[in-house]
């Protein structure tokens, strides 16, 4: 059987330096999208897609329906922004998406991607876990955007580890306002204190292209998908993505004009959406530490004040995200994956509703509040995933309810004929993500 995927990106940073972090429209994830389908379905699926276009014609730019389209003003409140013109236009691309259509993403932290380089000779030992040093660092660096430290990054990096050393003492002070809600922050931040010795710049800053190969590359092992074909939106001369691919061991793939093959267009309309719901749910949830004042950060009720057709349009999503072809490499990300976290919490927590007015009659107001209770229960789950250190997989190609550890498969097969014992780990549990960062020690 012979599939074709489709590949696009968005939010991409062709460098790394002080300008692209600081600019008012910087995005920290680097977000990837691919779809792709049985080769026999490929004339029935562009017919469908070639209608939607034509239908909405007057939204195209220089020939081609593109996710530019989509305004981030638009999505202010999410889906409950959307206007019932507006909103149309959304439930046709996404009812796009059915069974038959597989879909591959990826959501990657930008400044991860620099401190994992910072700190490329810290090891998780059993004394000390560094990946939860990392987070610590990146969600720090995110949330209160430190500018001292930012600067330091790029501008003078033998300075780094001072500058981030002063800021996280300033850190553990203020924190100290609200020592309940802080306590685990600041426990964090004192073991980096302890740890911040020997850091070394890497030579260079530009953005690594392997990861998102590396986990579409895992669900194509997982799926037992050996015959494909991978189209690259073009990018230019220097071919940066389609090597990268290469290098990860994809075969069969190109560099194609997302004009002659309509799956690239539908992954870049795709990966757009998602961007910019997630942007979106990102601006709202970041609070403005300025003052130093320490305060809880809610959605706003604005968010939650939905219709029937935008409670609809998230039940939709939710189906095509968590829903259909749910495989464990479907989605991938490194360490720093609470934005990720967050935009899945919330097509799950809308999912939950049967309809628009239960969410109005369980009182409207008190909903940025449970939400912010589901989110952090999400949280808590994937801090306990990051310190599982074990690497897991699927038992076998078919296998949809429990995973195995790597390790300990040579045991199990010695024991598997006179014993009735088996290392499983519930697959729920890891709610519909599997979380991996190429290079990085160890992997799990």
């Amino acid at each position: 059987m012979k599939y074709v995927f489709f590949y696009d990106e968005t939010e991409h940073s062709r460098k790394i330096n002080l300008q692209t972090v600081t600019a008012n429209n910087y995005c920290d994830n680097f977000i990837t999208g691919i779809v792709g389908w049985k080769a026999k379905e490929n004339e029935c699926i562009s017919d469908r897609y070639l209608a939607f276009e034509a239908k909405y014609d007057y939204r195209k730019k220089d020939g081609e329906l593109k996710s530019q389209t989509m305004k981030t003003k638009d999505f202010r409140f999410g889906l409950a922004s959307l206007n019932n013109h507006t909103i149309e236009f959304y439930e046709d691309l996404v009812s796009l998406f059915d069974e038959k259509i597989i879909i591959f993403f990826s959501v990657f932290s930008k400044i991860e991607y620099v401190i994992s380089q910072l700190f490329v000779n810290y090891h998780n030992s059993m004394f000390v876990d560094i990946d939860y040093m990392k987070y610590a660092i990146i969600k720090a660096v995110n949330v209160y955007r430190p500018q001292n430290v930012i600067e330091a990054i790029y501008k003078e990096p033998q300075i780094f580890v001072n500058e981030l050393r002063s800021f996280l003492e300033d850190r553990i002070i203020k924190n100290q306002a609200n020592s309940i809600l802080k306590e685990h922050e600041n426990q964090a931040f004192e073991e980096i204190l302890i740890l911040l010795d020997d850091t070394e710049m890497p030579e260079t800053l530009d953005w690594a292209y392997f990861a998102p190969f590396d986990g579409f590359q895992k669900l194509l092992t997982e799926m037992n998908i050996v015959n494909y074909r991978l189209m690259i939106d073009r990018e230019g001369e220097e071919e940066h993505t389609l090597n990268a691919a290469i290098n990860e061991g994809l075969q069969n793939v190109t560099e194609e004009d997302s004009r002659e093959y309509v799956g690239l267009r539908m992954a870049d309309m795709l990966i757009g959406l998602i961007s910019r719901l997630m942007q979106s749910l990102k601006i709202s949830l970041n609070g403005d530490y300025k003052d130093g004042k320490i305060k809880k950060t809610l959605l706003g009720s604005g968010w939650f004040a939905l219709n029937q057709k935008q409670l609809d349009l998230y039940k939709k999503l939710y189906q095509i995200i968590c829903g259909n072809n749910d495989h464990w490499y479907k989605s991938y990300a490194g360490i720093y994956s609470d934005d990720l976290v967050a935009f899945v919490a919330l097509l799950q927590f809308m999912n939950h509703f049967s309809d628009a007015e239960e969410i109005c009659s369980s009182k409207l107001e008190m909903q940025p509040e449970y939400y912010n209770a589901f989110v952090c229960e999400r949280l808590s789950e994937r801090y306990k995933i990051m310190g599982n250190k074990l690497p897991i997989d699927p038992i076998a190609n078919d296998g949809k309810d429990f995973f195995i550890i790597k390790e300990v498969q040579w045991f199990i097969r010695i024991l598997i004929s006179s014993l009735s014992c088996h290392y499983i780990v519930d697959r729920m549990n890891f709610m519909f993500f599997r979380w991996d960062f190429h290079g990085m020690e160890p992997r799990w």
